[in-house]
């Protein structure tokens, strides 16, 4: 039975969320599994790895074959190197407490970058939020000018005659309704009139 490191696809649709599983090879890729050893969700940035590392090195120790994705998911976290720098105890190039100073070092420097990353990441976001804003003002700004410049030509240019009230405009229209309409339905048409105007 080869046993294989990878992927299990869970989350909804275009929302995959990963469990790393190890898995007989054979088996479906949502499948059976044997051992859970952790999670891996790619929709944040960066990435958020939850990874049983003891767990990992062991199966690896033991000839699980990581996939490609599984690969660079362990390296990332920094048991590939854990496991390179065992095989060099085991072969006598150093010792088991050099071996852990040159780990310890490793993953310092890549917590370092890290935590590099995720702050550039939160910078830029501020800084984006900043000239977007800034934008929007500007915009707003020069919406209101133009604005106020239109009602000033508006008010500068608005040399109509006052509207008359309603009962004025009514009277002026009187002498030519009744040219037109018989006096009964006159006093509709005026009543139908005014209830519109």
């Amino acid at each position: 039975m080869a046993v294989k490191i990878r992927l299990a696809r869970h989350g909804k649709k275009g929302f995959a969320f990963y469990h790393i599983v190890a898995a007989d090879s054979r088996a479906p890729r949502d499948g059976k599994f044997i051992e859970k050893l952790g999670t891996y969700n790619p929709n944040t940035n960066p990435a958020t790895i939850d990874l049983n590392f003891e767990k990992a090195l062991d199966w690896l120790l033991k000839g699980a074959q990581p996939t490609d994705t599984c690969r660079a998911i362990l390296s990332y976290k920094g048991v590939m190197y854990k496991k390179h720098l065992l095989g060099g105890v085991a072969k006598g190039a150093f010792s088991e407490s050099d071996a852990e100073a040159k780990f310890n070092k490793w993953l310092s420097e890549k917590q370092t970058k890290i935590e590099n990353k995720t702050n550039k990441l939160a910078s830029d976001a501020k800084s984006a939020e900043k000239s977007r804003l800034a934008a929007e003002t500007k915009i707003k700004e020069e919406r209101a000018a133009a604005l106020a410049e239109k009602k000033a030509a508006a008010e500068a240019a608005d040399v109509r005659p006052p509207k008359l009230p309603l009962p004025n405009r009514l009277k002026q229209q009187l002498p030519q309704r009744e040219k037109l309409l018989p006096r009964h339905s006159y006093n509709r048409y005026v009543v139908v009139g005014c209830a519109r105007e």
